[in-house]
């Protein structure tokens, strides 16, 4: 078995990691935010806090959002450019019941989100989840449906 070590923490360049590292760190980064707003929405069965993650968290939603973001260009120069490192990230694996498109533009999300929280960009991060729970929440992402 394999033991973890004892580890510093230190400043992380986020140019100098790997998108999928990025991705990663980002998709765990995003999904408290969901989980934080399910739990204070009064959703606290498990097993409903999973059926209703499913909608902002998927592969599905993620390629939307990030869409959308693009469509609307709400996104700066280094946030787009950290978008399209994870999305053009070489990965062995995609998510099932998606296109690899969709899959490869949900990395490319994670990443994003991976990338502002090296910097510690909270504000931004926060920002960007409250858009993209409005979105899927409001309807927002009608014309952004994937396959």
């Amino acid at each position: 078995m394999l033991k973890p070590k004892v580890l510093v923490e230190k400043n992380q360049n986020p140019n100098g990691l790997g998108p999928l590292t990025l991705a990663y760190l980002g998709d765990g980064v995003y999904e408290v935010y969901i989980r934080r707003h399910l739990v204070k929405g009064g959703i606290v069965k498990p097993q409903m806090l999973q059926r209703y993650a499913t909608h902002y968290v998927s592969a599905k939603a993620q390629a939307a959002l990030i869409t959308k973001m693009k469509d609307l260009e709400m996104l700066s120069e280094e946030e787009l450019a950290a978008f399209q490192r994870g999305r053009n990230a070489k990965s062995h694996t995609h998510a099932k019941n998606t296109s690899i498109n969709t899959y490869k533009l949900s990395t490319g999300f994670e990443a994003m989100f991976g990338y502002l929280d090296l910097l510690g960009q909270t504000k931004r991060i926060e920002e960007l989840a409250r858009w993209c729970i409005e979105q899927v929440e409001n309807g927002g992402l009608e014309n952004y449906e994937f396959k």
